[in-house]
């Protein structure tokens, strides 16, 4: 069986040198091999270590759990929605840089490894030309994003063109949580409230904004990946929809059980409820990697106790089937 990790992150060094090299916030600093990400004009800050820029380091470490036929999904993670604090030009230029980076990788490590893109979207026709370039010229195989674009929310009437080209696309929508919204208010206790709930809660959030906003209604058709088991939404899906005052067709819960979700979750019961609420077809295998291992990912799972047609689902059928993994394009030459 081949294995598919959704959830794997690693990043292009060069994107980092070149946020270290500017003045203002966001911003790098060097720190030994790694570097420090500063954001939210430099009151909160993301430690990345060198384990981070390391993709050989990480495609092996999944392959001795899975298998030499495994495949990784690279996304944003966390640093999702930070190229959005950007001034919009230097926002575009650093997403067209780094997205490029991205499908090299997925060139290089051919039907091994899958790029997600990055896409600003301060200013709606520049996020267009972004989102095309990346998926029509670079092949990458999903788009992440983001819980605000720049002061706006992610349901700002004005990028409804971007919800429809993506789901005209035919590619998924990964969110992911970030620190963006909450993280100041919930960075008491060593972050840990903010690294246990406020990430699943902003992520919540993103995904009620698309419900809510309409733009599930509007676009039937896209596709939207919410990882950590769905953060928690569907824990209270009865209440979602008793308190819900949406002018919407459906019930809010109805749009939440379209939503694929991921396995990213230490606790076999979160495993089993994602199972049970959006059902086998919608959940996806992923590791976190390197906020996780490969071995605990698989460890949870097996507590689970999936049967062998869930388990070839979830691990490799299904996330197939949403990120359009078929083989990469063959290596061509890259133009703006």
């Amino acid at each position: 069986m081949r294995v598919v990790d959704s959830h794997f992150h690693w990043f292009p060094r060069s994107h980092f040198e070149h946020m270290a090299n500017r003045l203002e916030h966001p911003r790098t600093e060097r720190v030994g091999d790694g570097y420090k990400y500063f954001y939210n004009e430099g009151r909160g800050f993301l430690p990345l270590p060198a384990v981070w820029f390391d993709l050989e380091a990480g495609l092996a470490a999944s392959e001795a759990v899975s298998g030499p036929e495994t495949v990784v999904v690279c996304t944003t993670g966390v640093l999702g929605g930070l190229l959005d604090q950007l001034p919009t030009t230097d926002a575009i230029d650093a997403a067209f840089a780094y997205n490029e980076e991205i499908a090299k990788a997925q060139r290089t490590h051919r039907d091994r490894f899958f790029g997600t893109a990055a896409v600003p979207l301060q200013d709606t026709a520049q996020a267009l030309a972004v989102l095309d370039h990346a998926v029509g010229d670079l092949d990458l195989r999903g788009v992440n994003l983001g819980p605000v674009t720049a002061v706006e929310p992610i349901d700002a009437d004005r990028l409804d063109p971007f919800y429809a080209r993506v789901a005209e696309l035919g590619v998924p929508l990964i969110v992911h949580p970030t620190d963006l919204v909450f993280g100041e208010m919930l960075s008491d206790y060593g972050d840990a409230l903010q690294r246990t709930i406020g990430r699943l809660f902003d992520s919540s959030v993103t995904v009620l904004r698309l419900i809510f906003g309409g733009i599930m209604q509007r676009h039937p058709d896209l596709k939207i990946i919410q990882t950590h088991g769905g953060g928690l939404l569907p824990y209270q899906a009865g209440r979602i929809d008793k308190n819900a005052r949406q002018p919407l067709p459906l019930p809010p819960s109805d749009y939440l059980k379209r939503i694929f979700v991921d396995t990213v979750t230490p606790q076999a019961l979160t495993v089993r409820t994602a199972l049970e609420f959006y059902g086998p077809d919608k959940v996806i295998y992923g590791t976190d990697y390197p906020c996780w291992s490969p071995r605990a990912a698989t460890d949870v799972l097996d507590e689970a106790r999936l049967s062998p047609e869930q388990r070839t689902k979830v691990q490799s059928t299904n996330a197939a089937a949403v990120l359009n993994l078929t083989s990469a394009a063959p290596p061509a030459p890259l133009t703006r």
